[in-house]
């Protein structure tokens, strides 16, 4: 049983399994939403029924699992909609992987992980595992280096904080000590690369999604794979990317709605805390 407990009474224990039912990514067994949770198994089940009987999953009683309830998809709908920087950068994100003829990734990031905010492939694009709601590591993903390296130093220490350097190949950074100096490069030469630091065979470029006063509010990637490109074939998706980049950060309006879990606008100097993704999906 996991012991890292990060609630706020009853309500945050509650939305905390929430958020680990969903992070496995399909149906879960009360045994295994047992294993990750950081409560015993009466206060795991009571919660469990809580949120199935108010709509926020839903049981399957001939297959016994846990899945997404109705009434959390149509939250989810109306938060991705109002608050989401999907549906305003979806069109610049389909014209620029019609262009570059790969696949496209737009990403924040929540708690020091890389969340995947929306995906466009073209059909004649490699195809990735990455989908909307997937999270990462930061530390070997191209959308999280460049947005760590475009963070002011407060933001970034707490995002650094959270990093695991979980060593998913050879080539990623095991250390802050051999990233930070990656970072210097990144926020220099304005992109960054995976150099299959995440995925074998996975390469990608990113740029930094800047909103006002140059804050860092998500990034977006061209991803491919070794046997089609080299890192040197996707230096020339340079300028496009960038482009997309900045015409998805001068639409940004000016005006949205903050609420304390508000992962773009962070408040200078305000503490984070890491939260621990359950998801067997790195």
């Amino acid at each position: 049983m996991n012991k890292q407990v990060t609630s706020d009474g009853t309500v945050g224990k509650a939305l905390e399994l929430l958020d680990m039912v969903v992070a496995f990514g399909r149906s879960v067994r009360f045994s295994e939403v047992l294993e990750v949770s950081p409560y015993p198994k009466a206060t795991t089940h009571r919660l469990l029924q809580t949120l199935t009987n108010q709509g926020m999953l839903a049981f399957d009683d001939e297959r016994h699992v846990y899945v997404p309830g109705m009434r959390l998809v149509r939250i989810a709908r109306h938060a991705w909609n109002q608050s989401s920087l999907g549906p305003l950068a979806l069109p610049f994100l389909q014209t620029l992987a019609a262009d570059v003829k790969e696949t496209v990734h737009l990403a924040q990031m929540e708690h020091g992980r890389v969340v995947f905010v929306e995906k466009t492939t073209p059909d004649e694009g490699f195809k990735t595992m990455a989908t909307p709601g997937r999270r990462s590591p930061a530390h070997c993903t191209g959308v999280g280096k460049v947005m760590l390296a475009f963070m002011d130093d407060t933001r970034r220490a707490a995002a650094l904080e959270c990093q695991t350097y979980e060593a998913f190949t050879p080539n990623t950074h095991k250390s802050e000590k051999t990233l930070l100096p990656e970072l210097a490069q990144i926020r220099a030469e304005g992109v960054a690369f995976d150099r299959e630091e995440h995925e074998e065979g996975i390469i990608s470029i990113a740029a930094p999604i800047l909103g006002g006063s140059n804050r860092v509010i998500g990034s977006l990637s061209v991803v491919t794979s070794t046997f089609r490109m080299s890192l040197k074939d996707i230096e020339k998706f340079r300028p496009a990317l960038q482009r997309t980049a900045a015409q998805i950060g001068g639409r940004r309006p000016s005006g949205r709605i903050r609420s304390r879990n508000d992962h773009h606008l962070i408040p200078e100097g305000e503490e984070r805390e890491c939260q621990v993704s359950h998801s067997t999906v790195p």
